[in-house]
């Protein structure tokens, strides 16, 4: 079914165009030297921009599927599409516009936020000396449902399922080391599960007007939590819902990629779409009425 895109192509165009100006008044090319490119793409920055983020919001898994039949239904906003060869060729122009579009809509923050790591496996661990594509990329890590060989992406959303910050670092990265950097800038609350129990960085975090706010472990003493604490502590699973559709619906997580690059245009390109959604995973009315 083809969707009205007007209003969405009208923004990233106007960012690509403005970001584009941006790059030739301080000469930032995308080489280092002067010379001009041999072929000028029939494609604008933003119409490259907008066939990519349009496949996350598709109901395609595949892109070469997605180029080649079902954009053929916006051949009349796209009467200059190369081929699917080309346009591949073209997608590493596109990356840093990508990523600062995406920190661009990044959300500041409310007083509210939940961090928390969710593994990307780039393989199966069974063919990790067969990956030659990550080789000295990835890692091999662990979470509570087993081992993984990839990256790990740390995220902090706010209560209504809004991006704060993301991270993305080698999967045998402590989730605890990426904290004091990704929380610059930000206060109030910060709700994480056991995993970020630790008292220097609690004591870092508080210092500079942010609360670290975990559960206890077994072995822990009781302490004191503030009634709208604990009721905030219980909706952590928030952000965890937040991956499951990053996952499930924008298909985040796969096994295909043929280069760092295109893997890393895939997770900016899926954030993006997520973070430009209207209605978000979030923690209810309700529930914030009760602290």
């Amino acid at each position: 079914m083809k969707k009205d895109i007007t209003e969405l192509f009208y923004h990233v165009d106007e960012f690509a165009s403005g970001l584009e100006k941006e790059a030739a008044r301080y000469e930032l090319s995308n080489n280092s030297d002067s010379r001009s490119p041999t072929r000028v793409p029939g494609l604008s920055m933003g119409e490259i921009m907008m066939i990519m983020l349009m496949f996350q919001e598709s109901p395609c898994r595949n892109f070469k599927y997605f180029y080649k039949s079902y954009m053929t239904l916006y051949r009349p906003e796209f009467p200059n599409m190369p081929s699917y060869e080309r346009f591949v060729a073209l997608m590493p122009r596109a990356f840093i516009f990508l990523a600062v579009l995406l920190y661009s809509l990044l959300s500041p923050g409310q007083g509210i936020g939940y961090i928390d790591a969710t593994s990307l496996a780039i393989c199966h661990p069974k063919r990790i000396s067969q990956n030659k594509v990550f080789k000295g990329l990835a890692a091999l890590g662990k979470t509570t449902k087993g081992w993984f060989f990839g990256f790990k992406l740390h995220v902090i959303t706010d209560e209504k399922g809004n991006l704060l910050r993301v991270k993305l670092t080698k999967g045998n990265m402590d989730d605890r080391q990426v904290v004091p950097q990704m929380t610059k800038g930000l206060l109030g609350l910060l709700f994480g599960d056991k995993g970020y129990i630790s008292a220097k960085l609690f004591l870092r975090l508080y210092q500079r007007g942010l609360k670290l706010v975990t559960g206890l472990k077994k072995t822990m003493k009781n302490k004191v939590m503030l009634w709208h604490e604990k009721i905030l502590l219980r909706k952590r699973s928030l952000i965890e819902t937040v991956f499951d559709y990053l996952k499930n619906k924008f298909q985040l997580e796969h096994t295909r990629h043929r280069s760092p690059l295109n893997m890393l245009i895939h997770i900016i390109s899926t954030l993006i779409v997520y973070q430009l959604k209207p209605t978000k995973p979030s923690i209810t009315n309700h529930d914030l009425l009760k602290i």
